[in-house]
Protein backbone atom coordinates (compact mmCIF):
# COMPACT_ATOMS: atom_id res chain seq x y z
CA UNK A 1 0.00 0.00 0.00
CA UNK A 2 1.11 3.27 -1.19
CA UNK A 3 1.89 5.65 2.07
CA UNK A 4 0.07 9.08 1.93
CA UNK A 5 2.90 11.53 1.38
CA UNK A 6 3.55 13.99 4.26
CA UNK A 7 1.89 18.10 4.34
CA UNK A 8 4.21 20.55 3.66
CA UNK A 9 4.13 23.68 6.00
CA UNK A 10 1.64 25.48 3.57
CA UNK A 11 -0.68 22.28 3.29
CA UNK A 12 -0.45 21.60 7.31
CA UNK A 13 -1.97 25.35 7.77
CA UNK A 14 -4.43 25.10 5.20
CA UNK A 15 -5.64 21.51 7.02
CA UNK A 16 -4.97 23.20 10.65
CA UNK A 17 -7.90 26.24 9.46
CA UNK A 18 -10.27 23.73 8.42
CA UNK A 19 -10.62 22.61 11.76
CA UNK A 20 -14.13 22.20 13.00
CA UNK A 21 -13.90 24.77 16.00
CA UNK A 22 -13.41 28.48 15.58
CA UNK A 23 -10.54 28.18 18.82
CA UNK A 24 -8.72 25.77 16.39
CA UNK A 25 -8.61 28.10 13.29
CA UNK A 26 -7.67 30.83 15.75
CA UNK A 27 -4.54 29.33 17.42
CA UNK A 28 -3.36 28.28 13.14
CA UNK A 29 -3.92 32.23 12.27
CA UNK A 30 -2.00 33.09 15.44
CA UNK A 31 0.39 30.57 14.68
CA UNK A 32 0.88 31.49 10.95
CA UNK A 33 1.21 35.08 11.94
CA UNK A 34 3.76 34.17 14.81
CA UNK A 35 6.10 32.13 12.36
CA UNK A 36 5.45 33.90 9.20
CA UNK A 37 6.26 31.68 5.84
CA UNK A 38 6.09 33.25 2.55
CA UNK A 39 3.65 29.63 1.25
CA UNK A 40 1.52 30.94 4.09
CA UNK A 41 0.54 34.14 2.15
CA UNK A 42 -2.01 31.90 -0.67
CA UNK A 43 -3.21 29.94 2.45
CA UNK A 44 -4.22 32.83 4.24
CA UNK A 45 -6.06 34.51 1.79
CA UNK A 46 -8.00 31.73 0.85
CA UNK A 47 -9.05 31.00 3.81
CA UNK A 48 -10.12 34.63 4.39
CA UNK A 49 -12.72 34.22 1.34
CA UNK A 50 -13.94 31.28 3.32
CA UNK A 51 -13.93 32.03 7.13
CA UNK A 52 -16.97 32.44 9.04
CA UNK A 53 -16.16 33.60 11.91
CA UNK A 54 -15.19 37.14 12.52
CA UNK A 55 -12.46 36.84 14.75
CA UNK A 56 -10.70 34.27 12.68
CA UNK A 57 -10.97 36.32 9.85
CA UNK A 58 -9.24 39.27 12.17
CA UNK A 59 -6.36 36.96 13.13
CA UNK A 60 -5.93 36.26 9.38
CA UNK A 61 -5.66 39.08 8.41
CA UNK A 62 -3.19 39.82 11.56
CA UNK A 63 -0.96 37.00 10.25
CA UNK A 64 -1.06 38.37 6.47
CA UNK A 65 0.27 41.66 7.92
CA UNK A 66 3.42 39.61 10.13
CA UNK A 67 4.59 38.61 6.13
CA UNK A 68 6.19 41.01 3.73
CA UNK A 69 4.34 43.66 2.31
CA UNK A 70 6.25 42.92 -0.69
CA UNK A 71 4.39 40.04 -1.13
CA UNK A 72 1.00 40.02 0.29
CA UNK A 73 -0.05 43.51 -1.12
CA UNK A 74 0.32 42.60 -5.04
CA UNK A 75 -1.53 39.06 -3.76
CA UNK A 76 -3.94 41.74 -2.43
CA UNK A 77 -5.08 43.71 -4.82
CA UNK A 78 -5.38 40.76 -7.29
CA UNK A 79 -8.01 38.83 -4.27
CA UNK A 80 -10.36 42.67 -4.68
CA UNK A 81 -11.26 41.59 -8.34
CA UNK A 82 -12.18 38.09 -6.67
CA UNK A 83 -15.57 37.06 -7.83
CA UNK A 84 -16.49 36.00 -3.96
CA UNK A 85 -17.80 39.14 -2.17
CA UNK A 86 -15.93 38.27 1.14
CA UNK A 87 -12.50 37.63 -0.47
CA UNK A 88 -13.24 41.33 -2.14
CA UNK A 89 -14.21 42.85 1.28
CA UNK A 90 -11.01 40.88 3.78
CA UNK A 91 -8.89 41.82 1.00
CA UNK A 92 -9.76 45.56 1.34
CA UNK A 93 -9.64 45.13 4.96
CA UNK A 94 -6.57 44.10 5.33
CA UNK A 95 -4.71 46.36 2.57
CA UNK A 96 -6.00 49.20 5.03
CA UNK A 97 -4.58 47.58 8.11
CA UNK A 98 -1.12 47.14 6.62
CA UNK A 99 -1.47 50.91 5.17
CA UNK A 100 1.08 50.55 2.42
CA UNK A 101 0.66 53.44 -0.38
CA UNK A 102 0.64 50.63 -2.89
CA UNK A 103 -2.54 49.16 -1.99
CA UNK A 104 -4.46 52.66 -3.70
CA UNK A 105 -4.44 50.62 -6.79
CA UNK A 106 -6.88 48.30 -5.47
CA UNK A 107 -9.38 51.11 -5.66
CA UNK A 108 -11.15 51.38 -8.39
CA UNK A 109 -14.31 52.69 -9.22
CA UNK A 110 -15.94 49.21 -9.65
CA UNK A 111 -14.69 48.63 -5.93
CA UNK A 112 -16.53 52.04 -5.17
CA UNK A 113 -19.66 50.77 -7.01
CA UNK A 114 -19.48 47.47 -5.70
CA UNK A 115 -23.12 45.97 -5.96
CA UNK A 116 -22.40 44.30 -2.49
CA UNK A 117 -23.10 47.19 0.05
CA UNK A 118 -20.66 45.84 2.42
CA UNK A 119 -17.39 45.53 -0.58
CA UNK A 120 -18.52 49.13 -1.28
CA UNK A 121 -18.73 50.06 2.54
CA UNK A 122 -15.14 48.71 2.82
CA UNK A 123 -13.87 50.13 -0.25
CA UNK A 124 -15.21 53.40 1.04
CA UNK A 125 -13.25 53.86 4.37
CA UNK A 126 -10.52 51.99 2.95
CA UNK A 127 -9.84 54.53 0.40
CA UNK A 128 -9.83 57.16 2.57
CA UNK A 129 -7.36 55.68 4.46
CA UNK A 130 -4.95 55.26 1.15
CA UNK A 131 -6.01 57.50 -0.89
CA UNK A 132 -2.59 59.66 -1.79
CA UNK A 133 -1.76 63.66 -1.35
CA UNK A 134 -3.81 65.88 -4.42
CA UNK A 135 -6.20 62.78 -4.60
CA UNK A 136 -8.73 63.82 -1.68
CA UNK A 137 -11.15 65.84 -3.62
CA UNK A 138 -11.38 63.42 -6.96
CA UNK A 139 -12.40 60.49 -4.40
CA UNK A 140 -14.59 62.93 -2.61
CA UNK A 141 -16.49 63.54 -5.39
CA UNK A 142 -17.07 59.52 -6.41
CA UNK A 143 -18.19 59.35 -2.63
CA UNK A 144 -21.13 62.25 -3.00
CA UNK A 145 -22.64 60.18 -5.74
CA UNK A 146 -23.87 58.01 -2.85
CA UNK A 147 -25.47 60.08 -0.60
CA UNK A 148 -28.76 59.00 0.21
CA UNK A 149 -28.46 55.55 -1.38
CA UNK A 150 -28.80 52.31 0.33
CA UNK A 151 -29.85 51.35 4.30
CA UNK A 152 -28.61 53.33 7.56
CA UNK A 153 -25.64 51.30 7.34
CA UNK A 154 -24.16 52.54 4.36
CA UNK A 155 -25.64 56.35 5.13
CA UNK A 156 -22.85 55.44 8.44
CA UNK A 157 -20.44 54.41 7.02
CA UNK A 158 -19.96 57.11 3.80
CA UNK A 159 -20.51 59.88 6.08
CA UNK A 160 -17.82 58.98 8.13
CA UNK A 161 -16.02 57.97 5.07
CA UNK A 162 -16.39 61.94 3.40
CA UNK A 163 -16.31 63.13 7.35
CA UNK A 164 -12.44 61.98 7.39
CA UNK A 165 -11.48 63.65 4.00
CA UNK A 166 -12.25 66.74 6.28
CA UNK A 167 -12.01 70.26 3.91
CA UNK A 168 -11.99 68.14 0.50
CA UNK A 169 -15.24 67.05 0.62
CA UNK A 170 -17.12 69.99 2.23
CA UNK A 171 -17.54 71.97 -0.85
CA UNK A 172 -19.33 69.09 -1.99
CA UNK A 173 -21.70 68.88 1.12
CA UNK A 174 -22.33 72.06 1.24
CA UNK A 175 -23.75 72.57 -1.96
CA UNK A 176 -26.07 69.43 -1.56
CA UNK A 177 -26.90 70.47 1.94
CA UNK A 178 -27.94 73.59 0.57
CA UNK A 179 -29.54 72.50 -2.93
CA UNK A 180 -30.00 68.65 -3.21
CA UNK A 181 -33.36 67.13 -2.41
CA UNK A 182 -34.72 64.39 -0.36
CA UNK A 183 -32.44 61.51 1.15
CA UNK A 184 -29.34 63.47 -0.72
CA UNK A 185 -29.93 66.36 0.96
CA UNK A 186 -30.75 65.20 4.61
CA UNK A 187 -27.46 63.24 4.27
CA UNK A 188 -25.01 65.83 2.96
CA UNK A 189 -26.19 67.77 6.17
CA UNK A 190 -26.07 64.89 8.42
CA UNK A 191 -22.35 64.35 7.17
CA UNK A 192 -21.23 67.97 7.65
CA UNK A 193 -22.92 67.91 11.29
CA UNK A 194 -20.98 64.53 12.14
CA UNK A 195 -17.49 66.42 11.05
CA UNK A 196 -18.13 69.41 13.26
CA UNK A 197 -19.39 67.12 16.36
CA UNK A 198 -17.43 63.47 15.72
CA UNK A 199 -17.78 62.31 19.65
CA UNK A 200 -21.52 63.01 19.27
CA UNK A 201 -21.88 60.17 16.70
CA UNK A 202 -24.01 59.35 13.87
CA UNK A 203 -27.63 59.26 14.99
CA UNK A 204 -27.05 62.72 17.09
CA UNK A 205 -26.45 64.27 13.85
CA UNK A 206 -29.06 62.23 12.35
CA UNK A 207 -31.73 63.94 14.05
CA UNK A 208 -30.01 67.74 14.10
CA UNK A 209 -29.96 67.33 10.24
CA UNK A 210 -33.82 66.12 10.30
CA UNK A 211 -34.76 69.08 12.94
CA UNK A 212 -32.80 71.90 10.62
CA UNK A 213 -34.89 70.45 7.31
CA UNK A 214 -38.06 70.40 8.71
CA UNK A 215 -37.38 73.72 10.29
CA UNK A 216 -36.07 75.10 6.65
CA UNK A 217 -39.18 73.36 4.91
CA UNK A 218 -41.29 75.11 7.43
CA UNK A 219 -40.17 78.59 7.09
CA UNK A 220 -40.06 78.06 3.17
CA UNK A 221 -43.75 77.47 3.29
CA UNK A 222 -44.46 80.26 5.42
CA UNK A 223 -42.99 82.82 3.42
CA UNK A 224 -44.88 85.12 1.55
CA UNK A 225 -45.44 84.41 -1.83
CA UNK A 226 -44.29 87.45 -3.92
CA UNK A 227 -46.56 90.28 -5.63
CA UNK A 228 -47.71 88.71 -9.12
CA UNK A 229 -47.68 92.35 -10.50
Amino acid sequence: MDATPPLDAAGRLSAALTGALPSQRLQAALSAGTHPREEFVRVLLEHCALEPDLNVRETLTWALMRHPAAVTVPLLIAETQSATAQSRSQALHTLSKIGDPAGWDAITPALLNDLDETVARTAWRVATVLVPDGDEAELASQLVAHLGRGEREAHMSLSRSLAALGEHATPLLDELAENGAGDVRLHALTTLLLRESPDDGYEAALFDAELRVLLADAAAADEPEGDSG
